[in-house]
């Protein structure tokens, strides 16, 4: 499902599978955030932490091709 937004809100595509719901932030057609929501457990997100188009999160050379995902801890 895809929502016609303003220019200042992300575009955000939801998709449902058997085991999770995916959606993906756009901003300006770049996606810059996904947040994954499974059936059981908690919500996590992989960002595209320095704007190349890329969902990566590496601290250093060692880690080349790592994504981390990232759980909301508290939420109120």
């Amino acid at each position: 499902m895809l929502a016609a937004q303003p220019d200042n809100e992300p575009e955000i595509t939801i998709t449902h599978s058997k085991t999770e719901m995916i959606e993906e932030y756009r901003a300006n057609g770049r996606l810059y955030m996904i947040k994954i929501t499974p059936k059981k457990g908690f919500a996590y997100f992989l960002v595209d932490t320095d704007g190349d188009g890329s969902l990566d999160s590496r601290q250093n050379e060692l880690d080349e091709g790592l994504l981390i995902p990232r759980w909301t801890l508290f939420s109120w």
